[in-house]
């Protein structure tokens, strides 16, 4: 690993401890600067994400029964809906011990989980109540249920069985002669082709890479290797039966949030919390460390301001959220 004083300056850091972005400071005390929970400036900014800033902003548009906007467009909303509050919301540190948070977590499993199989659906059963079944997608899924435990849910039934449903059928193989068959694999081709869907891969190993150590079995432990090794075989973010080219060309600029998207920074993130240190991940590493500009920093590149409840950094300027998460890989690769 590398100290942070190795990979930027103290004017960097002290940016990214400023008060006015309490998210950031939380992850950066926590993260980069290894300050335990009971520290008295952790715990200060730990509280302030809930009463100051865009948690606060995004919270005072809730509606009583936990959604926003139109609760049945809970996913087609995009992106103003439910499913992408939350994923924000979780992303920024959001207490889920917070009523209003609770409220939000509880609609999402009774509005969007499938009630058979436990996976995500983007639209309401209005027969039965829960998800529809032929509306249950991968990246929607993964995405749920790692909101759902980093907002400390990992204990909910629902939860599990939503991470049971990770483990049962998303795929990780590329290309393949026949597609499975039978639910939820023929629903949607390109969720559920030939080939496996990126954007499903990297939230199904996001979300189960957020699970604590101590509740992974040998089934969790099992699927997130696989997972992770279809990432490796492609060396994050390229075509693997064509390693000379990139899979998408947004891929290489860094964004946030992604709600469904990705990029090389996510893939790394994830990986390197895993405690990856593979070489296939070398090339990518070095795209991202070499996007860092003279001020020791990153810029934002990717953005869906003018589309949210509230806008997030601004595109094409210097970013908190990008210098943290990357200087996080970076300390760790």
């Amino acid at each position: 690993m590398k100290k942070i004083e190795e990979l930027t300056d103290n004017s960097t850091i002290e940016w990214l401890l400023e008060k006015e972005n309490s998210s950031v400071r939380y992850f950066t005390l926590t993260h980069l600067l290894n300050k335990a929970e009971s520290d008295k400036e952790v715990a200060e900014a730990r509280k302030d994400i809930m009463t100051t800033g865009i948690v606060l902003s995004i919270l005072s548009k809730q509606n009583e029964g936990g959604y926003w906007g139109d609760p049945e467009r809970f996913y087609t909303d995009k992106y103003r809906g439910t499913v992408w509050q939350m994923m924000i919301l979780a992303e920024l540190g959001a207490d889920g011990n917070n009523r209003q948070i609770q409220r939000m977590a509880e609609f999402i499993l009774e509005n969007s989980q499938e009630l058979e199989d436990s996976g995500f659906s983007y639209r309401r059963s209005a027969k039965t109540g829960g998800g529809i079944a032929s509306g249950v997608i991968p990246c929607l899924t993964g995405n749920m249920v790692w909101s759902l435990v980093k907002l400390g849910f990992i204990d909910d039934s629902r939860v599990k069985k939503g991470i049971d449903w990770i483990c049962r059928y998303q795929r990780a193989d590329d290309v393949v002669e026949k597609a499975p068959s039978g639910p939820p694999y023929d629903r949607y081709e390109m969720c559920w082709g030939k080939h496996s869907c990126h954007m499903g891969v990297v939230k199904s190993l996001k979300a189960l890479a957020e699970i604590p150590e101590d509740k992974r079995d040998r089934v969790i432990r099992g699927k997130t290797g696989m997972l992770a090794e279809y990432f490796l075989v492609h060396r994050i973010h390229k075509k693997s039966h064509d390693p000379e080219k990139v899979s998408r060309p947004g891929w290489l600029k860094p964004g946030f949030p992604l709600m469904y998207q990705t990029d090389i920074l996510e893939i790394l993130d994830i990986l390197t919390s895993l405690g990856y240190n593979d070489r296939r991940m070398d090339e990518a590493v070095g795209l991202l460390q070499a996007k860092q500009n003279k001020e020791k920093r990153w810029r934002l590149e990717n953005s869906f301001n003018g589309r949210m409840i509230v806008n997030i950094e601004k595109k094409g300027s210097d970013s908190k959220w990008i210098t943290l998460k990357a200087l996080k890989v970076l300390t760790k690769y």
